[in-house]
């Protein structure tokens, strides 16, 4: 019960933080200068601008129906997180847009520095196993369908139209290219805070629930597991042992898929330097 309590806890903290740094960026950086953040940020920022709309609640409406369809289609404690980080989000982007000021400074400087803010917010949520929902909800609900398209390029076509829509909005076509600064900002420092170089975690799960964590690693992560059978040399027990390699912020995901089916499993989590295959690195 108490290492639950902790874990909760830490959750709450890094979504807090995430969420703060990532409307700092947004307020002080990213708005105030004409650029879009993409996501449905992007369109609750340009509404900002064309309607004088809170930029927050926009948000936070903007999210409600996809959280919805998403708990319908997903469930479980992905949903529930994201809802919570979408929810906290949307009151500290109405914080930072009350008490912090706007800097209207060269607009490089703008994307490259909130850029590295947003990534770094969006990098503390990711570590715990959660999103800041909006399009990558609905970029999962919509490879469900079209399964030959990734995840990432749904989301990159999705972030791409709200640049456009961003772009009309602000009246400037520098907006757009600004904006795409931005991203790439925040995409490498996620790069770098999430994977690292081609770096993962190693877990190896002894347990007597195979077949439920597999299948849950399977469709939750889109992980392979390998299963092997391992015998107990002072017990002579013999139970399978499950072989899994994903990235570092999935290791929490793949904690609580363990604790749903046996908390008296044995897990070993390694480091591994380097991963090639599948969902990771490539072979040259």
């Amino acid at each position: 019960m108490r290492k639950k309590i902790i874990g909760i806890t830490t959750d709450v903290l890094f979504y807090i933080a995430g969420c703060f740094l990532y409307s700092t960026a947004v307020t002080m950086f990213i708005s105030s200068n004409e650029i879009s953040p993409g996501g449905l940020t992007g369109i609750a920022t340009a509404l900002n601008f064309l309607f004088a709309l809170p930029s927050g609640i926009m948000l936070l409406i903007l999210n409600i129906p996809i959280l919805i369809i998403g708990f319908i289609k997903f469930g479980g404690a992905f949903i529930f997180k994201t809802a919570f980080v979408t929810f906290f989000l949307s009151v500290s982007l109405t914080i930072t847009d009350t008490v912090l000021p706007q800097f209207h400074i060269d607009k490089v400087l703008a994307a490259v520095f909130g850029g590295i803010l947003m990534g770094v917010g969006l990098s503390l949520v990711m570590l715990r196993g959660a999103t800041t929902g909006g399009v990558d909800i609905l970029a999962k609900l919509v490879n469900r369908r079209f399964r030959h398209i990734t995840v990432g390029k749904l989301i990159l076509l999705m972030d791409a139209f709200v640049i456009s829509i961003a772009t009309i909005a602000y009246r400037n076509i520098e907006s757009a290219l600004y904006s795409v600064i931005a991203m790439y900002a925040t995409s490498r420092v996620m790069d770098a805070v999430l994977y690292g170089s081609d770096k993962g975690k190693m877990i190896y799960i002894v347990t007597e629930f195979p077949k439920e964590i597999c299948k849950d690693i399977n469709s939750d992560l889109r992980r392979g597991v390998t299963v092997l059978s391992a015998k107990g040399g002072y017990t002579g027990i013999t139970r399978s042992l499950l072989l899994c390699t994903v990235r570092r912020y999935e290791v929490s995901a793949v904690y609580s898929i363990i604790d749903k089916y046996d908390r008296n499993a044995f897990i070993v989590v390694s480091d591994a330097g380097e991963i090639i295959g599948e969902g990771f690195k490539a072979l040259k």
